[in-house]
């Protein structure tokens, strides 16, 4: 065999170790050529069970009956759980039993080894491995983060007089003893975390090993293990501690100095979840198609958001009135906003609650229950377009009260995380004049925005960092016809679907801006706002009419 190119050399017989194998023993697991294939049987033919090589290990090899020597047991008595053969099934010890055949229960073990195994490749151990690496990654952290922390306390110290070092000191050693009581924490559990991964991979190799064989009993004595590891370690969660300082009082030094917040953790029972399993890409259809369309009876639809499959809500302009709406058409539930105003929009939280952006009153308020509550309160801003992320954060897209800046600001509940205005040169990323700035997470996180007035969509990533800038097509592109987006969506592919308005036609991008098609062919008439349901069904409002259209684009 050449070294060089033993990656690419044929399988050759075990017995004479030149001849390119043909066949298989599948009793012996031995490879075999032609020629060599009488000389291996000679013995005794029925001793063996030769196939060719591609199926090979397809015949099961059954256990010896113990009572009937020269028979194999090729099922299984339920009453006496125990493997039989046929004279065995037949004697009176086992009259009237009921027997299981063994090449059935073991297709189906091998099925669960093999379901198991891709469980956790797949979902599994990158799960555990996503853990690991959060607790790496905090652990990696910790020194950036004392130090920001040991620093806040130095700067407050040198405020004060020489007489106050030894108190300065004094606390620079607590927090010392915090953090590494915090590392420790953090390393027990990554041992922890490591330690199951280990026995994870050690499982692998044994499922391993059994889908490769070919041994009944084996493979009927498996028991798997993947239950346990479903259920995941709590979640470590350790507060970094905080310095809270005090008015200086030479008299009592260290208590002036400040408090520090002891170290704290804790132990979140539903902090890990599994992975999800990767489904199957979804095709874009050579021709969409029109499901249904429905008539809303509104008169300026701007508003729309799917509740499920079945029902979604809108909402119009000048009509304080939200109404959701089954595909039949039929009105299943109606609310109004607090000032009587209408919503500049709407969206659906992951429990089904309606949140709407109410700019008359400068707050974005939560339905639940037919309760309404006030979830943001804005100073100087109006809030605009609304989104609802995977992890259950709200975009909300907002305008000065000046009309001179547009920004996007993330909120987890009441409180404001993330604020998303300018790119990397402190430019403005959207235009400042306009409230049509519809808004959509991408699957891959990114945060896409239809700046009508600018005649753009522009997508950012999670950070706030600017990707791409999409002004249209060139085919599509015309003096007379300038691009118009306005609604946005995207869906389970990551592809982000624009509402062009004025050229009546849906484009269609993949997750870096490259245009893939339109949507053309439905009849389109002002499609103002997009959405998607969970089965990628698109939702299409027409501004004019108040029809919503359902259109089906990927199989």
């Amino acid at each position: 065999m050449d070294p060089l190119h033993s990656a690419q050399d044929a399988v050759r017989c075990d017995l004479c170790e030149t001849a390119i194998v043909q066949m298989y023993c599948d009793l012996c697991h031995v490879n075999l050529c032609i020629a060599c294939l009488g000389k291996h049987v000679a013995d005794d033919y029925d001793k063996h069970k030769v196939v060719p090589f591609h199926t090979r290990k397809s015949t099961l090899i059954y256990p010896k009956c113990s009572t009937h020597q020269t028979e194999n047991c090729k099922l299984q008595c339920k009453e006496c759980d125990v493997f039989v053969c046929l004279l065995c099934a037949a004697e009176d010890k086992h009259k009237g039993h009921t027997f299981s055949i063994l090449s059935e229960i073991y297709n189906k073990r091998k099925a669960d080894i093999t379901k198991d195994s891709e469980e956790i490749i797949n979902i599994i151990s990158p799960t555990y491995e996503e853990m690991a690496i959060d607790l790496e990654t905090q652990i990696t952290n910790l020194d950036r983060e004392y130090v920001k922390f040991t620093t806040v306390v130095t700067k407050h110290g040198e405020e004060w007089h020489k007489e106050v070092d030894n108190v300065i000191n004094k606390v620079e050693n607590e927090i010392e003893e915090m953090k590494i009581k915090h590392l420790g924490i953090l390393k027990k559990h990554l041992d922890e975390i490591k330690q199951i991964r280990s026995l994870i991979e050690q499982s692998l190799i044994t499922l391993k090993k059994m889908e490769e064989s070919n041994e009944v009993s084996v493979t009927m004595e498996y028991r798997s293990e993947n239950k346990e590891f479903r259920k995941l370690p709590p979640k470590v969660r350790v507060s970094l501690p905080a310095f809270s300082p005090n008015m200086i009082d030479s008299e009592q030094l260290y208590k002036s100095l400040g408090s520090l917040i002891p170290l704290s953790f804790t132990i979140d029972g539903n902090g890990y979840t599994l992975k999800k399993t990767e489904t199957s890409p979804k095709e874009l259809m050579v021709e969409p198609e029109l499901v249904t369309t429905l008539n809303t009876g509104y008169e300026d639809l701007h508003s729309l958001a799917c509740l499920n499959e079945e029902e979604f809500w809108t909402s119009a302009e000048s009509v304080s009135d939200m109404k959701c709406f089954n595909v039949q058409g039929a009105v299943i539930n109606t609310t109004k906003t607090k000032s009587g105003e209408y919503p500049y929009d709407i969206a659906v939280t992951s429990d089904g609650d309606l949140v709407y952006s109410d700019w008359a009153k400068n707050t974005v308020n939560k339905v639940k229950s037919g309760q309404t509550e006030e979830v943001i309160r804005l100073q100087g801003w109006k809030p605009s377009q609304l989104c609802v992320t995977s992890c259950g954060d709200l975009l909300v897209a907002m305008f000065s009260d000046d009309a001179t800046q547009s920004k996007v600001v993330r909120y987890s509940g009441s409180t404001e995380k993330q604020t998303i205005q300018y790119d990397d040169e402190g430019k403005p990323l959207y235009s400042g004049n306009s409230f049509t700035k519809h808004i959509s997470e991408n699957r891959n996180l990114d945060i896409c925005v239809a700046d009508f007035v600018a005649g753009a969509v522009v997508v950012v990533n999670q950070a706030g960092k600017l990707r791409f800038r999409y002004t249209d097509h060139p085919s599509n592109n015309t003096e007379n016809e300038p691009f118009q987006p306005w609604g946005i969506t995207t869906d389970s592919q990551s592809h982000i679907l624009i509402a062009d308005i004025d050229k009546r036609c849906i484009q269609i991008l993949d997750q870096n801006g490259q245009f893939l098609r339109y949507i053309d062919n439905c009849d389109l008439k002002d499609p103002s706002v997009l959405c998607m349901d969970k089965s990628d069904n698109l939702f299409v409002a027409e501004y004019c009419s108040g029809n919503v259209k359902k259109i089906k684009y990927v199989q």
